[in-house]
């Protein structure tokens, strides 16, 4: 029997899993590692200690299983999107690597939307400059660290730095590519144009390929280090959330997923080029050949109700240490109770400011229409929908590029809520499903090695052979009415509050 290793290198740690050809888990393990703030807004961390997590839980699967390996055909690595890595001509870090949520580079950014154009920059890369991809890292380490830009010869984003380890070889994939301002999104290329005009010699970048293809082989040396077989192959991979839409079986036109983790996400597939003109979602290369996908992205959708336990749900949280049930599990049943629409309350989950679609970073959290008769429990559930709401206005903007989503797909924590499925089902007007099997992007490079190994024809034979999923929740036409009326009220709150958030922020400095 043949099978096939994902590594998933998340921003709190790493995850591999061996999983059969028939996407049945055999062996899992988690290593964590420090995430570093040296400075108020900025996020660092070693690849080294990616690497040694790599190591570690891939030897550790590997005993686990018991199998032999040899009978692994395929290596495929997920990780976190947009952080850049920088090596020496020996392949030596030369510092740590800047991190997906690290802030530091606004001012470079303006510069990339000077130089280039905002207009264009989307047309070719997709999305406008922001802090969070790599671009702007680059040439915030050009211009405040000209020692370290002196001795750089070789770029590479993190999961591709695991990658390098096993194989010796300097390579990308299109999906994760995708977030680094320097990839014409529509050729699946490094973009010419845009390396040219911010002065990036391509060189430094890693060769291009497609998600499923082989990029490389495991080294002796690699091999010595983690217990697998020399000459093992490894495929290009994807992001994060271009693995899970694999992982979830959103691999063909109509169908999407919604994930309410700490952010929320609407990852749409695509079978042709769509790009928003005024940037308030992001187009990437799907991890399937010839398509794309749209995301949108909420920065505090499990947040504000993370927030909401942490700051008032004492008693649910002890409740549910004596009762060994999650805390959100209490808190659910509470908000069932309360009416849709929370008795005329609604929240705007713009704790963290926001990315999609409004990309203001001004924008604060708000309860609107509190009044003397409402509770606890009425706030818990106009937290709740003011998520799905966030998240329903990010599909309008799908809808708006001729992206209509059928089938959705719910992951993440919020996805385990049946209340919260229920909201999107209502919201949305179609069914959503969850999936039987929970591993999500670390299964879909699994997959992906698989097509690369040829257990597999393609990438959708693969999710046919290894996904499944449990039977739908549907949406409720009543229910849908009565959030249509509120989220009529929901969607006009920030252009009439857009001002007042800006004068606030003024107020903070």
């Amino acid at each position: 029997m043949k099978y096939l290793l994902g590594i998933d290198l998340g921003t709190s740690g790493t995850k591999t899993v061996i999983f059969t050809q028939d996407g049945k888990p055999v062996a899992s393990a988690t290593e964590e590692y420090p995430l570093h703030q040296p400075q108020n807004g900025w996020a660092e961390q070693h690849p080294d200690d990616w690497w040694e997590a790599a190591q570690n839980t891939v030897s550790r699967v590997l005993e686990a299983s018991e199998i032999d390996p040899g009978d692994i055909a395929g290596i495929g690595i997920s990780g976190q999107m947009h952080g850049l890595v920088m090596l020496d001509k020996d392949g030596n870090v030369l510092r740590p690597a800047i991190l997906w949520c690290d802030g530091r580079t606004t001012e470079e950014c303006n510069e990339i939307t000077e130089i280039i154009g905002r207009k264009r920059l989307i047309e070719i890369s997709a999305n406008p400059a922001l802090p969070g991809f790599t671009a702007g890292k680059i040439l915030w380490v050009r211009k405040h660290e000209p020692e370290i830009w002196a001795k750089c010869a070789q770029i590479m984003l993190p999961k591709d730095y695991i990658r390098y380890k096993l194989t010796g070889v300097y390579a990308t994939e299109v999906s994760d590519a995708s977030g680094t301002n320097l990839l014409d999104v529509a050729n699946r290329c490094w973009s010419d144009e845009i390396l040219e005009k911010l002065n990036i010699d391509k060189s430094i970048l890693p060769k291009m390929y497609e998600s499923a293809d082989v990029t490389g082989y495991v080294t002796y040396e690699a091999a010595k280090a983690t217990g697998l077989k020399a000459g093992t192959l490894v495929v290009g991979g994807a992001g994060d959330n271009a693995a899970a839409a694999v992982g979830t079986g959103v691999v063909k036109e109509g169908r999407a997923f919604i994930s309410i983790g700490t952010s929320g996400v609407i990852f749409a597939h695509s079978d042709k080029v769509t790009i928003d003109p005024e940037g308030r979602v992001h187009t990437f290369c799907a991890a399937v050949p010839n398509a794309w996908t749209v995301m949108s992205c909420t920065l505090a959708a499990g947040l504000s109700l993370k927030w909401f336990r942490d700051n008032f749900c004492d008693a649910e949280i002890q409740k549910a240490k004596e009762l060994n049930v999650d805390p959100y599990y209490l808190m659910d049943k509470e908000a069932e109770k309360v009416p849709i629409g929370a008795n005329r309350l609604i929240y705007l989950p713009y704790l963290m400011g926001e990315r999609s679609p409004i990309l203001d970073s001004n924008s604060r959290g708000v309860f609107f229409g509190l009044s003397a008769i409402h509770g606890k429990y009425d706030m818990l559930r106009a937290v709740m929908e003011g998520v799905i709401y966030s998240q329903r206005h990010c599909l309008d903007v799908l809808h708006e590029m001729n992206v209509y989503p059928e089938e959705m797909f719910a992951t993440g924590g919020g996805g385990s809520s049946p209340l919260w499925r229920q909201m999107i089902a209502d919201n949305f007007g179609f069914p959503v499903k969850t999936s039987t099997n929970k591993e999500g992007p670390v299964l879909g490079v699994a997959l992906l090695a698989g097509v690369g190994a040829g257990l597999y024809k393609s990438v959708e034979e693969a999710c046919e052979t290894a996904i499944r999923t449990n039977p739908p929740q549907q949406s409720v036409a009543e229910n849908s009415e009565k959030y249509n009326k509120v989220y009529a009220i929901y969607k006009g709150l920030y252009g009439q509050l857009k001002q007042s958030f800006s004068e606030l922020a003024e107020l903070e400095k």
